[in-house]
C-alpha cells in the first residue's frame, strides 16, 4: 500500500510534469516537436487520473486513464502526424509572437491561476486540491498556444491541449466527470481530430498554404 504523503507527492509531482509538458508545446519551433510533446501529454494525463483513481478510490477513472493513454497518448497524435506527412507541413511552427514574449506571458498565466485558485483550495476537500492551480494553469497555455500560432494544424493542437487541461481540471477538482459523459468527449476528440483533418486538406487544397491569414475576408 502506498502512504497518503507518498501519494501526495507523486501527484504533485504528475501535475508538475504535465505543465511542464504546457511549456513545452507553447516553447517549440518544429512540428515534430511539438506532436512529440503533445503525446508525452496525453500519457501524463493518463499517468495523473490512474493515480487520482487509486488515491480516491475511484475505479472508473481507471477506465478514464486508459481512454486517455488510448486515445490521447497515442491515437490522436498519431492521426496529426499522418496528416502533417501528407500535408508536408513539418517544418518549423510559426508563431505571432516570439518565443521568449510567450513563455513569459505563460509564467505570468501561472501566477494568475494560483492567485484565482487559492479560494477553491481553501475550501476543497479532495486530495487533488493542490493541484488544481497547475489545472487551471494547463487550461490557460493552452489557450495561448491557440492565439499566438499561425498554421491551422498548431492552432488544433493548441486546442487539443486545452482539451487535455480540461479533463485533468476535471479530474483534479472533482475526481471526473461520469464515464459516460468520459467516454462521449472522448470519442468526440477522435472525431473533431479526423474532422480537422479534412478541414486542414480543404485549406491545403485550396489556399495552397495552412496559414490561417488566408481565411481573413478583405474588406
Amino acid at each position: 500500500m502506498i502512504s497518503a504523503e507518498l501519494l501526495k507527492q507523486l501527484l504533485s509531482l504528475a501535475a508538475a510534469l504535465f505543465l511542464l509538458t504546457a511549456f513545452a508545446l507553447l516553447a517549440q519551433r518544429h512540428m515534430h516537436a511539438l506532436l512529440r510533446w503533445f503525446a508525452v501529454q496525453g500519457v501524463l494525463l493518463a499517468a495523473t487520473t490512474a493515480l487520482v483513481a487509486y488515491a480516491a478510490n475511484v475505479h472508473e477513472l481507471y477506465i478514464s486513464a486508459f481512454l486517455a493513454l488510448v486515445l490521447k497518448g497515442l491515437l490522436v497524435p498519431w492521426l496529426l502526424w499522418r496528416i502533417v506527412i501528407r500535408l508536408g507541413a513539418h517544418r518549423e511552427v510559426e508563431s505571432l509572437v516570439n518565443i521568449f514574449a510567450t513563455m513569459l506571458i505563460g509564467a505570468a498565466l501561472v501566477l494568475f491561476a494560483y492567485y484565482v485558485s487559492l479560494p477553491i483550495q481553501e475550501l476543497s476537500f479532495v486530495v487533488t486540491r493542490n493541484i488544481i492551480a497547475i489545472a487551471l494553469a494547463c487550461v490557460l497555455i493552452g489557450m495561448l498556444i491557440m492565439i499566438t500560432r499561425r498554421k491551422a494544424i498548431t492552432q488544433v493542437v493548441g486546442f487539443l491541449a486545452l482539451e487535455n487541461a480540461l479533463f485533468f481540471t476535471a479530474t483534479a477538482a472533482t475526481y471526473g466527470m461520469p464515464l459516460v459523459v468520459e467516454i462521449g468527449v472522448a470519442f468526440d476528440v477522435l472525431i473533431a481530430a479526423l474532422i480537422f483533418g479534412v478541414f486542414f486538406f480543404q485549406i491545403r487544397s485550396t489556399f495552397d498554404s495552412l496559414d490561417l491569414k488566408h481565411l481573413e475576408v478583405e474588406r
